[in-house]
């Protein structure tokens, strides 16, 4: 009896044993070949080599020189509070503050920039002199990166002195230019590259914007070709495709043509699409295009959102063309998203 015993106990503990096995090798057949594929070519687990401009905080000049002081010198003076609002705050330097050439400094960050032993490369003669301490500052879409970091600083600045500054949603960069010079608001998140289009009056502008100065470059923002499609690889894969390339005659559409033609591409070898960040990420989802240009600060709001749905890839630049990118538009900087970033 005892042996029957011992004998249908043994055969129980192999039943089990196998049933276990056959489970977790089930298991690792069906998510193995997904997995491997997301490790290999996902947005979140590769490097992405691309360009970028950077993001700068402009002002009206008519702000008075002791208000933009005011402003400058409670963000820099507490970066490490506002990194803890936004993770913007931590890529923001004083010696990247005070790095524009292309367009004069406003009195007031320029005497904050002093003091701190930094000289500006020239400050706007004539800026500063008007009255008013409250401010409408134009940031960007509410998903990108102009609207949630703007908020932050606004929100600190107005809370730690006697200078109250609202952030608003606007069209970005142009659109920020056109209403400091039209009066309707006093500071502006722009691009780079579209602040120096304002300055000369070049392609965005038929003639110079000369009413605003700086305040300062606060970070990167990097010049993102995402697709939900991982057989796109190259910028040259693009041709054929539906692309969105940013608004019309917006400052992601003159990133995205100069990009396309340094692979040879023009705008009529794509399907264009002009739309803005929050509608690419959404046509990207329903796979109404094959791929989107974002210009804005990694993370981005609406590629995060997009990664949390789908399998997300950004398309890396090959070093030859970020060369001759560099070369065309000294604006550009070369650039490399970490893995992990999305």
């Amino acid at each position: 009896m005892k042996k029957i015993l011992a004998l249908v106990l043994a055969l129980c503990m192999v039943f089990v044993l196998c049933a276990c096995g056959s489970g977790n090798s089930g298991t690792t057949s069906s998510a193995s070949p997904d997995a491997a594929a997301s490790s290999d070519t996902s947005a979140a687990s590769t490097d992405t080599e691309t360009v970028a401009v950077t993001a700068v905080i402009i002002a009206a000049d008519t702000v008075p020189e002791d208000v933009i002081y005011k402003f400058t010198s409670t963000i820099f003076d507490n970066l490490d509070a506002i990194s803890e609002q936004h993770a913007k705050g931590s890529e923001a330097s004083l010696e990247q503050a005070a790095s524009i050439t292309s367009v004069p400094y406003h009195p007031g960050a320029a005497k904050y920039y002093q003091e701190k032993g930094i000289t500006v490369e020239a400050v706007k003669e004539g800026a500063g002199t008007g009255s008013g301490s409250a401010l409408t500052f134009g940031t960007g879409g509410e998903a990108g990166t102009y609207y949630a970091f703007g908020g932050v600083l606004a929100q600190y600045v107005s809370s730690n002195t006697d200078v109250s500054v609202t952030a608003v949603s606007s069209g970005g960069s142009q659109a920020n230019i056109e209403d400091i010079a039209a009066g309707t608001i006093q500071l502006g998140f722009v691009q780079s590259d579209v602040m120096s289009y304002a300055f000369n009056g070049e392609r965005l502008f038929t003639e110079p914007v000369k009413g605003f100065s700086v305040v300062a470059a606060m970070y990167m923002e990097q010049v993102q070709i995402v697709t939900t499609d991982p057989s796109i690889k190259s910028v040259a894969d693009l041709k054929g495709k539906t692309v969105s390339i940013g608004a019309s005659g917006s400052g992601v559409y003159f990133n995205a043509i100069d990009v396309l033609e340094s692979y040879g591409l023009s705008e009529s070898d794509i399907s264009p699409v002009y739309q803005s960040f929050g509608d690419s990420a959404d046509s990207l989802k329903d796979g109404k295009i094959d791929a989107g240009f974002i210009v804005a600060g990694a993370p981005t709001t609406a590629i995060t959102d997009l990664a949390a749905s789908k399998d997300v890839y950004l398309v890396s630049l090959d070093e030859e063309h970020i060369l001759q990118l560099l070369e065309k538009s000294p604006y550009y900087v070369a650039y490399t998203i970490p893995a992990g970033t999305y």
